[in-house]
């Protein structure tokens, strides 16, 4: 009734978008909250579940790398898990995994298990990782052949040996926690701060620093605010209500500015990009319509589906070409919403890409709530720092984007922008990829070169634009061949020079020269596509944890790098985030679980940026894999846990095996990609940039060796994750909760030896107590971190380290009822 109370409160408008036929029956599916009790307190998100088939992927998950609190991204179902019953028994109700994989998505809060330290130790017992301590079960290990073994302890830490398992009661006199074991039918309830496990080591307190579930759903979630005056619930609740809709193919209206504001430059760059994205990024099947609005607005083109490459070119033909009059925005909205509503009078998921310079002449925002009612998709791209909050507030609120594109050539934001606005229908292999993206002013040589790997190649096309004269172009395969202008396609009054490589291109590195005697600017823009129909490419995403920033709070910059939605890692990833004012600034996105990184190894490169400035602000991403292996990562690091089996009336009954996950070297050699994130906007409520304290410590590790502890952590920054700390604070003691409650009461540690190292690297510090540590002892240790201004960070994770020796074992006795213990050195068996 708990879960229900708010989980029913909600009803869901539910889409799926169908790609294919047979074994693939979905590819995605979107979730919009609507009207209900908490809805009017609910902010409007689009959550995308993931459906695809994968081989090497089955498992329930959530791609979740935000704060705690935060919201996740998406959660992955396949159809494996759906249609096959098998997984019922295997991770339970499909329903109880869509709850606990909702609080990952919804409330941003994480598993209360540990695939990595299954076990710990605690007041002289060994305990499972769980919450709450409640929870009963057994320790076993499964054999290779199905068997159980009792558990060894490795007497180097004195827990138990890997392969031991924790098999959990069927039935259990604890209601709590759907974060631990939602398959388990007695579990109806979230953690509470009175059950809490604190000392678990495991996601929920590393990242949350130790707080309960329920805390963070009703202190910290999104939906804090409305669950404090939620009333209480109906019984029974009501029942939620699910529409369903399949998108047959994409519509698109652009609607185009064609104001005397636009005139000159901006109107060629506009011309540029909306016919790099017709003849490029719209996919085959697509209806599109082209308005363009001034003092009146006009359809150049009622809908026409893109069906050769004869219809597009018609399209590309009817952009316009000069600009005059004022700027009626309000006038081309609705002239575009209606040329949309002529295929089936509905505009129902259908999308609208709204370029403007941003000067409206009318009230924008007076006819901003219609559009946004309308259910279309609405993109706006603005090039002027002045364009209308309405701009903005359309995109937020029907699931588009608005990015801000500068009229500076070499920038080609509006290039990048175009190519952004792709509505994926989960086959990547039939979506372009952007390679690179990439400008310079020059009076002499503009060189480069494009790694294309073995995933892509098909389309390959090297669009150069140039902005005074046509200059020499030469591009180079890896085998030598050189591309010159007569293999290539110049448009002059487009002012682009373009390279399509016929068939396949050639994997390896393409280097591209531009010569010119003119001062003048130039970009090159590669994109290809997929080499083959059953490997999709390598793709890239990117966004800013926020759209609108005060400087209170920090933002973070993530890249997602993927194939297949398989995690990509060890790739260099670098972000640029250049300012309207045309300040520019380079990050060097990390996966190495700290500082913004949520966690190690899954593909999210994530980086603090603390560079704010007022105005709004472009991102764009660049990933490159240069003769270094990359490797496909296990795409599951917040989700509902694999049961090997259950305890019934005292004996295991298993479960059949996990499904295995590959985690293996992905051979495509030397690779480029870009990506462009929305916009986003900062408006400092002070006029002294803000200052950021040390980022949280939240991979702190403590190990005991006699009378020595030994601590390692990952160094934060002076601001955040950059720069270097100038000091940090480690205290420890007896008691968890005193370190966390309050960290200047712990027992301070001598820290006159540790000179803090830039952010990122590995520490290590070592010291003796002041007395001897008794066998069974166990400590707790916390880090803290300061800058230069005196600024101190949160308190780190808590560590742990007990002092056991073979002659002290206690048994887990509240694990279970029953329990017998063996010892032997280095043979320690337990059974509980």
């Amino acid at each position: 009734l708990q879960l229900r109370s708010i989980f029913r409160a909600a009803l869901f408008r539910v889409r799926f978008c169908s790609l294919y036929h047979g074994v693939k029956l979905f590819s995605l599916i979107f979730l919009k909250r609507k009207g209900a009790t908490v809805s009017k307190m609910l902010e409007k998100r689009e959550s995308i579940v993931s459906v695809t088939s994968s081989t090497n992927n089955t498992e329930p998950y959530t791609k979740q790398y935000g704060e705690c609190g935060a919201e996740g991204e998406y959660i992955h179902f396949t159809p494996e898990y759906l249609l096959n019953d098998t997984f019922i028994q295997l991770y339970g109700s499909r329903g109880r995994v869509f709850v606990h994989e909702w609080a990952h998505l919804r409330w941003g809060v994480y598993d209360e298990y540990s695939e990595e330290k299954p076990f710990y130790y605690s007041n002289g017992r060994i305990e499972a990782t769980r919450c709450s301590k409640n929870m009963e079960g057994q320790f076993y290990k499964v054999t290779a052949g199905g068997s159980l073994q009792l558990c060894r302890i490795d007497p180097q830490i004195s827990l138990p040996t890997d392969g031991c398992t924790f098999f959990p009661d069927r039935n259990q006199i604890t209601n709590s926690s759907i974060m631990f074991l939602p398959s388990l039918d007695p579990v109806t309830a979230f953690c509470r701060e009175n059950e809490h496990n604190y000392e678990a080591p495991n996601m929920q307190n590393i990242k949350c620093g130790n707080k309960a579930t329920w805390t963070v759903i009703f202190e910290d979630s999104v939906d804090k605010d409305a669950l404090r005056s939620l009333k209480p619930p109906e019984y029974p609740p009501p029942i939620p209500s699910f529409k369903v809709v399949q998108r047959a193919q994409r519509v698109v209206c652009l609607i185009l500015d064609v104001s005397g504001s636009m005139a000159g430059s901006i109107i060629l760059l506009q011309q540029q990009a909306a016919t790099h994205f017709l003849r490029i990024y719209i996919e085959d099947q697509a209806r599109v319509g082209i308005v363009t609005f001034s003092t009146d607005a006009s359809t150049l083109r009622s809908l026409t589906t893109i069906d050769s490459d004869i219809t597009r070119e018609n399209l590309i033909k009817l952009l316009p070409k000069v600009a005059s009059g004022s700027t009626n925005m309000c006038l081309g909205l609705s002239q575009g919403l209606q040329v949309l509503q002529e295929d089936n009078g509905d505009v129902l998921g259908d999308e609208i890409i709204f370029l403007t310079d941003g000067l409206a002449t009318d009230n924008i925002a007076g006819c901003a709530p219609s559009a946004i009612q309308s259910d279309a998709i609405i993109h706006t791209l603005a090039f002027s720092d002045k364009a209308s909050s309405a701009l903005k507030e359309m995109a937020d609120k029907t699931g588009g984007k608005f990015i801000y594109a500068s009229d500076e050539l070499t920038s080609n934001q509006l290039m990048d922008a175009f190519a952004s606005l792709t509505l994926s229908t989960g086959d990547y292999t039939k979506e372009p990829v952007q390679l690179e993206s990439v400008g310079k002013r020059t009076s002499d040589w503009f060189n480069g070169t494009v790694s294309v790997d073995q995933t892509v190649g098909n389309k390959t096309s090297f669009v150069i634009i140039y902005e005074i004269r046509f200059p020499s172009v030469y591009i180079q395969s890896p085998s030598g061949s050189i591309y010159t202008q007569t293999s290539m396609s110049h448009d002059g009054l487009l002012k682009t020079v373009t390279l399509n490589i016929p068939g396949t291109a050639e994997p390896g590195d393409w280097k591209y020269s531009i010569q010119t005697t003119s001062n003048q600017a130039f970009t090159i823009t590669v994109t290809s596509q997929a080499s083959r129909d059953d490997v999709p490419p390598i793709i890239v995403k990117t966004h800013m944890n926020q759209q609108f920033n005060d400087g209170s709070k920090p933002m973070i910059v993530f890249a997602e790098v993927s194939q297949n939605y398989r995690p990509v890692i060890n790739a260099e990833v670098w972000a640029t985030l250049e300012s309207e004012t045309g300040s520019v600034h380079t990050l060097q996105l990390l996966d190495n679980g700290a500082g913004a990184d949520t966690f190690q190894g899954d593909g999210i490169y994530s980086r603090y940026f603390t560079k704010l400035v007022n105005g709004r602000s472009s991102l764009k991403v660049r990933v490159k894999n240069q003769d270094v292996q990359i490797r496909f990562a296990a795409s599951k690091k917040s989700g509902a846990p694999y049961v090997p089996g259950y305890v019934v009336n005292g004996v295991v009954q298993l479960n059949p095996p996990k499904p295995p996950v590959s985690e293996e070297p992905l051979e495509v050699g030397s690779f480029t990609r870009t990506a462009t994130g929305e916009s986003f906007e900062v408006k400092l409520s002070s006029t002294t940039p803000p200052n950021f304290p040390p980022n949280r410590i939240t991979d702190l590790s403590a190990e005991l060796q006699e009378d020595t502890v030994f601590l390692s952590w990952t160094a934060p920054g002076e601001d955040l994750d950059q720069g270097t700390a100038k000091s940090y604070e480690i205290r420890w003691s007896f008691d968890l909760d005193m370190l966390r409650n309050s960290f200047s009461n712990g027992h301070v540690v001598n820290t006159a030896a540790v000179s803090p190292q830039e952010a990122g690297s590995d520490e290590q510090h070592s010291f003796n107590l002041s007395f001897p540590i008794q066998n069974g002892t166990t400590l707790f240790f916390a880090v803290q971190s300061e800058d230069e201004q005196n600024a101190t960070s949160e308190t780190s994770n808590i560590a742990q380290a007990s002092k056991i020796l073979p002659d002290l074992l206690f048994c887990a006795c509240n694990v279970s009822l029953a329990c017998s213990l063996s010892w032997a050195f280095n043979n320690f068996l337990l059974s509980v």
